[in-house]
């Protein structure tokens, strides 16, 4: 029987790093000591560029979590890691979905992406590359009305995430 998650067991972490080879295998590891696996990972550097943040995404028991994070804590290369699960965070996402689309079909697969807020970033006469942005169920939703149409390819990025106000994530 295959356990459900529910939205408490799926966390986002900021981890604040040096920005070194290596770093992100060992933080990976981790991740996979402990059986977790990462659903999502975002990369990139600070403004310093000694730094990086890593968002990543993770589902599993809240307990099992807490030791990942502690254990994350305790790497030399890491400064900071902070579960953002329920605290009040901007998160988004960006995802490109390229549709195969008749012209019939076009102006259908227009209201959809604007409906979205998504924008159109190609498109020749038998497809359309859709850029959205948002939360993770503005895009699965979006995804999901364009799949009626065939999606050739779809690419998304992890979660990003940044603390509101003057807070540092």
């Amino acid at each position: 029987m295959t356990k459900l998650m529910n939205a408490s067991d799926i966390h986002t972490l900021s981890v604040y790093v040096a920005n070194k080879p290596g770093v992100l295998a060992r933080i990976a590891q981790v991740f996979a000591r402990r059986g977790f696996n990462i659903d999502s990972l975002v990369v990139s550097s600070s403004v310093d560029g000694n730094f990086s943040r890593m968002t990543i995404t993770a589902q599993g028991d809240p307990a099992g979590l807490q030791q990942v994070i502690e254990a994350l804590r305790k790497l030399i290369d890491v400064l900071h890691c902070v579960d953002h699960t329920n605290e009040d965070v901007v998160v988004r996402e960006l995802a490109l979905a390229k549709v195969k689309i008749s012209p019939e079909e076009r102006t259908e697969a227009l209201q959809i992406a604007d409906h979205f807020g998504a924008k159109t970033v190609d498109l020749t006469e038998s497809s359309m590359i859709l850029m959205v942005t948002g939360t993770t169920d503005k895009l699965d939703a979006m995804i999901g009305l364009v799949k009626k149409f065939q999606v050739i390819e779809l690419v998304r990025t992890g979660k990003v995430v940044m603390a509101r106000g003057g807070e540092e994530t």
